[in-house]
């Protein structure tokens, strides 16, 4: 019987909607009509209302005319109740993998894994409401209900030229491509290196990304080139802007005089600054003395917020920058080198402005009194790691430093303090965790990485750089607790207690490697730290500490203290590092105002401010460290190139969809092995995804074992170096003997049979992936391969699979509103 649209029924705009949520998928206007029973002479107006409903985002327009439910759809009646064992939703970033899943992160929130279908219109690295669908026992599962905010519209690839246009394909795999090219070239030639600017993003799941081009930089592999795409890329401005550099000079006229004036005179206190041989800035300096049978500490941090005045265009592009960013051959600082590196620095035998913590231990070193206040200091020395280890007798190898051997009595005070505050710390519960950092070496003409070695690797020089950074720890805690007794508003350090799902990951690893983990113990700091320093000596401990780490979650910073799991503290804040980290710079000015009696603004515009400054400083400091790591593996890479053909030995990190990640010893080098590289089998995914293992021979390759490694291809574009087991012929004979005598049988996950890209939907599969911080992988992912020279591009195949003539995507292929689209698996899919 035909559907009114009388007054008694339900409205024509409630018809619609309950037609659709009853048939769980998108439809035609005409199919609604005749599931609606309506006339020919109803159809205009029912069309019209459609567009109405459309405008008002309670639909969705796809392609080939069809229509769904929309963004509003509180307003449409429930077709199915329960279609989720949660209704919580909340905001986070979108991280997608090249295989076609992704990962939903939020401060606070555990990881939400989407399945491709769920995707929709995001790109990778835009900011999302994802409703939370269910939990399983890997973890929370979700979909993206809507893009609230975009990622950066910045991207660097490759540009690929033909006769009817051009296209872009992304350095980075995760994003969607190919991206449309309009607008001018700029005279780029078929695969330069270029950046580029998304324009429009996606309305729709299968859609493209349009952008222009906002830089040309020439032929692809050039260092300068590639680390030039990654900063344009991420947009990070080497230079400061004309105002901010004007405002520079005119507080360093304004502040030429020291004045001691409401400062107390710490001139009288040594204060040498202890750094590496390379610092520019140098923003704190310490001393410690005895007093009695215990301690006094000084620790004294350059005071940059009597230059970058609030609302000043110094704050304003300090807190764009977040933070300084640190490379192989250069520092980008958050602050223009007249303030970072002269006026503000800690230079010796010049008076600077300063705040400085003083405080009282006693003989235990446990604080006893303390204060915070404002002064005027003069270092007396400048001191490097190297010599203070050398002087101390903790480093032979070290350079010998007069300066250090003339100030070495007072330097073994600060040693024996630092020892003593160290075991508190770990008393308490703090975790010691020491992992290894890359350290490239760059010529100084050609710019070309010369070594790759991990940093700090002797005991005596990670003992010398522990003395300074107890000391800062130190600092960080009593201001922290200053303020927090004052119930003043400010920036906390935060890190939360770790996920118990991912807790339970680490146990699993630690029975697979022989070690009894108890999980329910873990919880607590304490606990986690009595593991660790039960790892000593383990021959596996490097492995099972960065798996550790990967089972705690991501320090950030707020203005809810949750305290500090990571370093067993109850309130921790950033106080020792105004001229690198904007944080601390905001806390310098909440103590400053304390100090002088100025009043506390708790209004909520000003907590929502701060609130603001917190959430974009977390976001800058991730975004810093993605450049930093790209840029390190960049050069990586390209240090590699020399060594195709060579052997080197390693240790398994990571076990991938892809195959095993292989940490070599000399170069610190990561290296993917694949699974067809493993040996004479074929090698799938044991079930608890520790191992991969010989579907016929039995062979395991597990976390943490020893390989051999043959170098096969270093490829630069998409900084990975890639590697082939080397199996001694014994070795080979007993696999081979094994794979003869026994049959095929499944083992676990089968293996990828290609890389899927972000628009492609990955196959259904019963086990949940891992999350970027429970991932057995310590290399970020780079699952999408460089193409040789004779394989088809991956916008190429693309174009093959659309069956378009060759040359650029055509506007029917890479439309809006393309066919193939249309015809796609995750846009057939409501969002259930």
């Amino acid at each position: 019987m035909r559907k009114k649209w009388g007054p008694k029924d339900p409205s024509p705009k409630d018809q619609i909607l309950e037609a659709l949520a009853t048939l769980k998928r998108p439809a035609h206007p005409r199919e609604l009509a005749t599931r609606l029973a309506l006339d020919e002479e109803e159809l205009p107006g029912f069309l019209e209302l459609i567009d109405t409903l459309l405008e008002t985002d309670h639909l969705e327009m796809l392609p080939g005319g069809r229509v769904r439910l929309g963004r509003r759809v509180p307003d449409a009646p429930p077709a199915d109740k329960k279609r989720s064992s949660s209704d919580r939703s909340w905001e986070g970033t979108i991280s997608v993998n090249p295989r076609g899943f992704a990962f939903v992160t939020a401060p606070g929130q555990d990881d939400v894994f989407i399945p491709p279908d769920g995707i929709y219109e995001a790109v990778h690295g835009d900011t999302v409401l994802v409703q939370i669908v269910r939990r399983t026992d890997k973890g929370l599962e979700g979909r993206v209900e809507r893009v609230t905010e975009r990622r950066n519209r910045r991207v660097a690839g490759t540009v690929r030229l033909q006769r009817k246009g051009a296209w872009f394909e992304p350095d980075d795999g995760r994003i969607r491509s190919p991206i449309v090219v309009r607008g001018d070239l700029q005279g780029a030639r078929d695969g330069d290196a270029v950046v580029l600017e998304i324009t429009r993003f996606p309305k729709f799941a299968e859609e493209l990304c349009e952008g222009q081009l906002i830089a040309v930089l020439g032929p692809q592999g050039d260092v300068r080139t590639e680390v030039q795409k990654i900063l344009l890329g991420a947009e990070v401005n080497e230079q400061h802007s004309p105002a901010t550099l004007a405002n520079a000079e005119e507080m360093a006229t304004r502040l030429a005089k020291i004045s001691l004036h409401g400062r107390r005179d710490l001139r009288h206190v040594p204060l040498p600054t202890i750094d590496p041989e390379d610092a520019r800035d140098h923003d704190d300096a310490i001393w410690v003395e005895r007093n009695g049978k215990g301690y006094r500490v000084y620790v004294a941090i350059a005071d940059v917020s009597e230059y970058v005045q609030p609302g000043s265009p110094l704050d304003d592009e300090a807190r764009t920058r977040g933070c300084t960013i640190y490379l192989p051959d250069r520092a980008i600082p958050m602050l223009p080198r007249a303030l970072a590196a002269d006026l503000c620095s800690l230079l010796p035998a010049v008076d600077r402005y300063c705040l400085a913590v003083i405080a009282e231990l006693n003989e235990q070193g446990r604080v006893e009194s303390y204060e915070l206040t404002e002064a005027v200091m003069r270092s007396a020395a400048r001191l490097t790691y190297d010599g203070v280890a050398r002087a101390l007798g903790f480093d032979d190898e070290s350079p010998s430093s007069p300066v250090a051997e003339a100030m070495k009595s007072d330097l073994m005070v600060l040693a024996e303090l630092a020892t003593k505050l160290r075991k508190r710390r770990i008393e308490r519960g703090a975790l010691d965790l020491d992992l290894p950092e890359p350290r490239v070496r760059l010529d100084d003409k050609t710019g070309m990485p010369v070594s790759v070695t991990k940093r700090a690797t002797r005991p005596g020089l990670k003992r010398a750089y522990s003395l300074v950074e107890e000391m800062m720890l130190l600092a960080n805690d009593l201001v922290a607790e200053w303020l927090t007794k004052r119930k003043v508003p400010t920036i906390y350090r935060i890190h939360a207690a770790p996920d118990p799902a991912k807790l339970e990951r680490l146990a699993d690893v630690g029975e697979k490697l022989g070690i009894k983990i108890d999980v329910s113990a873990l919880s607590e700091p304490k606990a986690l730290s009595e593991l660790l320093a039960s790892l000593n000596g383990h021959p596996r401990a490097d492995v099972l500490s960065m798996l550790l780490l990967r089972s705690l979650k991501q320090a950030q910073y707020d203005i809810d203290n949750v305290g500090h799991f990571g370093l067993a503290s109850p309130c921790y804040t950033h106080f020792t590092s105004p001229i690198r980290r904007y944080p601390d710079l905001c806390v310098h000015r909440q103590v400053k105002e304390i100090l002088r009696g100025e009043p506390i603004d708790r209004s909520g515009p000003a907590i929502e401010l701060l609130r603001a400054s917190a959430r974009e400083s977390s976001t800058r400091e991730r975004a810093a460290m993605e450049v930093e790591r790209e840029v390190t593996d960049l050069y990586r890479a390209m240090y590699m190139k020399q060594f195709i053909g060579e052997t080197f030995e390693g240790r398994v990190t990571g076990v991938t969809g892809s195959g095993v990640y292989v940490q070599l010893d000399d170069p610190f080098v990561d290296v993917l092995v694949k699974f067809e590289q493993l040996g004479p089998d074929r090698y799938e995914i044991s079930d608890d995804e520790l191992s991969l293992v010989g579907a016929r021979s039995g062979d395991t390759v597990t976390l943490g074992d020893r390989l051999r490694v043959t170098i096969e291809e270093s490829l630069v574009l998409r900084r990975t170096v890639y590697g082939r087991r080397e199996l001694r012929p014994e070795e080979i004979a007993e696999i081979e003997e094994k794979t003869e005598a026994r049959p095929g049988r499944p083992i676990g996950r089968s293996r990828p049979r290609g890389e899927l890209s972000p628009r492609t939907p990955a196959a259904p599969t019963s086990r949940r992936p891992r999350a970027p911080s429970e991932s057995r992988t310590f290399k970020p992912s780079r699952a999408k391969t460089e193409p040789k020279a004779k394989t088809r591009s991956k916008s190429e195949k693309l174009l093959a699979r659309g069956k378009t003539t060759p040359g650029t995507p055509s506007e029917k292929t890479l439309g809006r509103r393309t066919k193939k689209a249309a015809t796609t698996r995750s846009t057939t899919k409501r969002r259930k």
